[in-house]
């Protein structure tokens, strides 16, 4: 393994040992401790012209088999949002084919499916100013909660660029998720996320303050609670989360039942999930994508009562999600690809558009690192010729 100097010139070489696996259970009964659902990406075609701002072309069979393999360890799916590239790589017209065919297999293992419904079959340039940017805003999230509803799954209702775009303050989002929220059938899974995620949402909320977007927010919950499962937020701000959460359970349960939070922080996600004194949150994270046999394992370990062990598993994982997550955020999508990719699921490193190209040959070689430390390289041998097949190619062979 090559090691790489500030400059990107090669400085030595590491002859490195691969570990086995971890202790990595599936469960034999559900998950209960936690409600936990991994963002899943979504696998190129290799041979289909995938190229950057053409039409996408997945590679259903793989896609496919890598949900299965998270139902396997007892965790939900949460489809078509960041992670799978919406508004990245990803149409709606092919959106809607994996919202089919994510909850179809879905109902296959009685799977949780959860899948993101928002507006990006809009053209930015061509929505119009005020109201009727705003009407054409609810037009486009209504088809896509019927599209979610009419396939099964669980609505998520995603931050909206376009919404961003054309709203003047916060009265105007109010405005839009009531209208979205009266065509939801069941309660749903309300997305904040933040610029580092995606810089198009500066301001969401209709405010550049956190904690007076906060209040638009918990005011927006606190109108829908019969509507609203839960809330995922992608801030990586633990401490605003805790107090988020808190304010969440200060809601009155009459007018429609507890909120849970679904963590969305690749950070910090060990002492939320499992929480203290102060309560915990749930999850929905990219990083259980990458880690879900340990996660996995951590919470049935939750389920039993071991809540150091559960604490430990997760952050023997924490530098790996840092790593995947690192700034810039928005290329985390390489990291899960590229460790599916190591470890047989897909079956080349690619994602659509090109977007796997946004990490560098260093950042890809301290994250193989990082997952055989963490015991998440199901098949060293494998693992190791890819990751040498990779350094050829790129020119990083020692």
């Amino acid at each position: 393994m090559p090691r790489f100097d500030h400059a990107g010139l090669t400085i030595g070489v590491e002859e490195r040992d691969l570990g086995l696996p971890g202790p990595w259970t599936r469960p034999t009964t559900p998950i209960r401790s936690r409600a936990a659902l991994a963002a899943a990406h979504v696998v190129p075609l290799p041979g289909a012209d995938n190229t950057p701002g053409g039409r996408p072309h997945v590679d259903w069979d793989a896609t496919l088999a890598f949900r299965h393999e998270l139902w396997s360890y007892g965790l939900g799916v949460a489809d078509a949002m960041d992670t799978a590239q919406r508004g990245m790589g990803l149409d709606w017209e092919t959106t809607r084919e994996l919202v089919r065919r994510s909850a179809a297999e879905a109902r296959t293992v009685g799977g949780r499916i959860a899948c993101g419904a928002g507006t990006d079959q809009l053209d930015l340039a061509s929505v119009p100013e005020g109201r009727a940017g705003l009407q054409a805003v609810v037009d486009a999230y209504r088809e896509q909660v019927e599209t979610v509803q009419a396939a099964g799954a669980q609505v998520i209702v995603m931050a909206s660029r376009a919404l961003a775009r054309v709203a003047s303050g916060p009265e105007d989002y109010q405005w839009v998720y009531d209208a979205v929220l009266a065509e939801v059938a069941e309660p749903a899974v309300l997305h904040w996320l933040g610029t580092m995620f995606d810089p198009a949402l500066e301001g969401y909320w209709g405010t550049h303050d956190v904690l007076g977007a906060t209040d638009v927010f918990v005011d927006l919950v606190r109108s829908h609670q019969d509507k609203v499962d839960g809330v995922k937020v992608s801030l990586l701000d633990a401490d605003h989360e805790v107090a988020l959460r808190a304010r969440l359970a200060a809601l009155d349960p009459s007018d429609g039942g507890p909120v849970r939070l679904y963590t969305g922080d690749d950070f910090h996600y060990p002492e939320l999930v499992v929480g203290d004194a102060r309560g915990h949150s749930d999850a929905l994270l990219g990083i259980f994508a990458v880690i879900y046999p340990a996660a996995s394992t951590a919470l049935q370990a939750l389920d039993s009562g071991e809540t150091a062990r559960a604490y430990e598993i997760l952050a023997a994982t924490q530098a790996l999600g840092r790593h995947v997550f690192a700034a810039p955020t928005v290329y985390y999508k390489t990291g899960v690809a590229f460790v599916a990719w190591l470890n047989g699921h897909q079956p080349g490193f690619q994602l659509l558009g090109g977007l796997h190209a946004g990490r560098s040959l260093p950042h890809l070689v301290e994250l193989f690192r990082l997952a055989d430390t963490a015991g998440l390289l199901d098949d060293p041998e494998l693992a190791a010729r890819r990751m040498g097949a990779l350094l050829e190619v790129a020119g990083g062979r020692p």
